[in-house]
């Protein structure tokens, strides 16, 4: 019995390590070629980084700081995501010409449409520069001691940095700031608008269908690099042409079926994979719970209103799905972390380590006084995460408050900023009163500041709070107040520095805000960062001992918007007994979830009649067309519009959610329920040549058939 649980779990680590984590693409030779290849990848390191020579790399840019996007064809042709590239469509859209909802295709080069402050960035090397960020750090320096040194250290590396004068440096931290990685980069600025789906193909599903499996998404848009003549970074010119990359995607035809190798290219925003059990714990127990239950609380009350008043609908549409969609990532993130026995598995990692390093005076500590810390900043966390929900995000006029109150504090330190910030605020406050109901907002500021004065520490709540009426609170602030109409607000904004100050500071939501303000950025915020930077501190300690420790683990770096490489297979999953979802969906899924009129569930006739008709050229499988498929690819944010690779390094699918019962795996992966969604990209090409009949567009992209060795078209 024994010898089998022993195997399982060297079973489930290897398994572990083959389907999971987020590498270096210039660290991948040794072990992480052996696994890519035992997953049924045949790529080789090389092929997948080289500084040399043209590699996937040079195919893969970070999309407008945020997203991920691919190179798609010899004249720079560029595929990320429709959510992605939906602040351009949106922007480009009058009423018309409204590209959200008959969609965008640019017939010829001359109608690509630029987008001023979008940009594009390349890795074009990166360089272990660990000993140099380092230098002259001691165990003796406290915390703020040992950064400002590293400080010092990053600027003489960024200014000794081997670089063209077209291209930018920056170095980032990897495992917790054990590792420093020098990345030399282009920007491209000069980005335009080539295609887009409509939104009730790139958004289907919209809030419903968030972080859902099955999903039946067509996720994507397509824009376009220009360069100087040059091929280099260059600002908008007509004079611009095509960029001409180091390397593109080929497409391969030949779709997916389950166990596929597939890999995701991109650029993973933020993780925590190795915290310890106790933030976990406290995460699932405490933070979670406080912030789900102030934003469904919030979320039921504007539902109310949406569904009662157009006006209103079309004022919160935005603001819900944006407020909606972390809440539902917590309720799965609690799930998955519940359902995975998560902190019992970190605790089991911890006793392991704790028994390894008892006579190791470095890192004997580590785990007791991660303990303490977490004890000791658990209120201060629940404060804050109280405080945040409450007054920074869910009640829109406390919101605007603490923006205000920034505003006194700043013009108050420098005077001479007074008319460049009030016009800064004045020009904020256009954008926020467009979209705000004073109803909707004080049935919101009644019942959530209800559960915050009842659940939120004591000691963190202010006095009025504590000692008056929630009722009578409201009903003053919103019968009062100047900041709930645009007119009023302008004019407590009038005057010069010293009247507008006392306007503000006589107003009684303003009052309010001020006094949440003060007690959070004067107590709970010092609080918190001053325990949290131990704890950091401390968790670099862990990191470094965790990797001493178990020398023949794999440790990846947490994600921190850097380059990754993460690999696995496509692959259903069992989400709960008696249920299993199967790895790919078809425009039959769609055809069910249809519902007319309905902004979520609405589709375009003539997708519909090309259903009907069968019409779907050389992209369909077994008579069916693929629209989304899943694998368990580690992903997370910053994923959004990352390539999804097979075996050769074509291009089969996009990425662009993750399942909900996995959103869990920002603090722990695990296999058997984490998977990232991704389109299937026959849906893509469907899309562009029988919906839109773009030919210009087919024609630029090299379309293969790796499986059966077909070759091109």
């Amino acid at each position: 019995m024994k010898k089998i649980t022993l195997l399982f779990m060297l079973l489930t680590s290897l398994i572990f390590a083959q389907q999971g984590g987020m590498w270096i693409p210039s660290l991948l030779e040794g072990m992480n070629e052996k696994e890519i290849n035992q997953l049924g990848g045949k790529l080789s390191a090389k092929d997948i980084y080289d500084v040399n020579n043209a590699s996937l790399k040079d195919a893969v840019i970070h999309f407008n700081g945020g997203c991920t996007g691919e190179i798609i064809s010899p004249q720079g042709l560029i595929l990320t995501n429709h959510h992605c590239g939906y602040g351009a469509i949106q922007s480009h859209s009058t009423v018309e010409k409204d590209f959200l909802t008959d969609g965008f295709w640019a017939e010829k080069l001359s109608d690509e449409l630029p987008n001023p402050g979008m940009y594009v960035t390349f890795i074009k090397s990166i360089e272990d520069v660990s000993s140099a960020a380092l230098h002259g750090v001691s165990n003796d320096m406290n915390p703020s001691e040992k950064q400002s040194q590293i400080d010092q250290n990053i600027n003489q590396i960024l200014a000794d940095a081997n670089k063209e004068e077209w291209q930018e440096a920056m170095v980032k931290p990897m495992y917790k700031g054990n590792q420093y990685m020098l990345f030399i980069t282009e920007k491209f600025k000069d980005i335009r608008m080539v295609g887009a789906p409509p939104s009730s193909i790139g958004k289907f599903g919209s809030d419903t269908d968030n972080w859902m499996w099955p999903r039946h998404t067509g996720d994507f848009s397509l824009f376009r690099i220009y360069a100087d003549k040059n091929n280099r970074p260059a600002e908008y010119s007509q004079e611009n042409q095509p960029y001409v990359p180091l390397h593109f995607l080929p497409i391969s035809l030949d779709g997916v079926e389950e166990g596929d190798f597939t890999m995701v290219f991109g650029f993973p925003g933020s993780t925590d994979e190795y915290l310890p059990s106790f933030a976990i714990d406290q995460l699932v127990k405490t933070i979670n719970p406080a912030k789900i239950e102030i934003r469904d609380n919030a979320l039921k009350i504007i539902d109310k209103y949406m569904r009662a008043d157009n006006k209103i609908k079309i004022q919160y549409a935005a603001k819900y799905a944006s407020t909606a969609n972390y809440w539902k990532k917590w309720i799965g993130e609690t799930q998955g972390l519940t359902k995975t026995d998560a902190v019992a598995k970190k605790q089991k990692l911890e006793s392991e380590f704790q028994k390894k390093v008892a006579n190791n005076r470095s890192y004997s500590e580590i785990i007791p006084t991660f303990n303490n810390y977490y004890t000791e900043l658990e209120e201060i966390a629940l404060a804050q995460a109280y405080w945040g929900e409450v007054v920074n995000r869910n009640i829109e006029l406390l919101r605007q408050t603490t923006q205000l109150y920034q505003f006194e504090e700043k013009v108050t330190k420098n005077p001479e900023l007074f008319e460049m910030e009030r016009e800064k605020l004045l020009n904020s406050l256009k954008g926020f009163y467009k979209n705000y109901s004073a109803q909707v907002d004080q049935e919101v500021f009644k019942k959530i500041m209800e559960i915050y004065v009842s659940k939120s520490p004591k000691k963190y709540v202010i006095d009025e709070l504590n000692t008056n009426s929630i009722e009578e609170l409201t009903t003053q602030i919103y019968s009062q107040s100047n900041l709930l109409d645009q007119n009023k607000a302008t004019e407590l904004l009038t005057g010069n520095f010293d009247e507008v100050l006392k306007k503000l500071n006589n107003d009684v939501a303003y009052a309010f805000g001020k006094k949440l303000c003060i007690e959070y950025y004067q107590n709970i915020q010092p609080q918190y960062q001053a325990i949290q930077l131990k704890i950091n501190d401390l968790q670099k300690d862990y990191m470094k001992g965790l990797m001493e420790t178990f020398p023949k683990e794999r440790f990846f770096p947490d994600a921190n918007s850097t380059l990754r490489v993460t690999y696995g297979q496509v692959k259903g999953y069992q989400p709960k007994d008696a249920v299993y979802y199967e790895p790919v969906t078809y425009l039959e899924g769609v055809m069910e979830k249809y519902v007319p009129g309905d902004y979520e569930f609405d589709l375009p006739e003539k997708l519909m009649s090309l259903y009907e008709s069968k019409n779907y050229g050389s992209y369909a499988e077994n008579g069916k067309l693929p629209i989304n498929f899943i694998g368990t690819n580690h992903t997370t944010g910053g994923n959004s519009g990352s390539p999804a690779l097979d075996a050769q390094g074509n291009l089969i699918g996009l990425n662009f959610d993750r399942v909900w019962e996995g959103t869990m795996s920002d603090y722990f992966y695990d296999p058997s329920i984490c998977r990232n969604i991704m389109v299937d990209v026959r849906y893509i090409l469907f899309i562009i040549d029988k919906y839109a009949g773009n030919q210009r567009l087919m024609k630029e992209m090299k379309l293969v058939h790796p499986k059966s060795k077909k070759g091109g078209n």
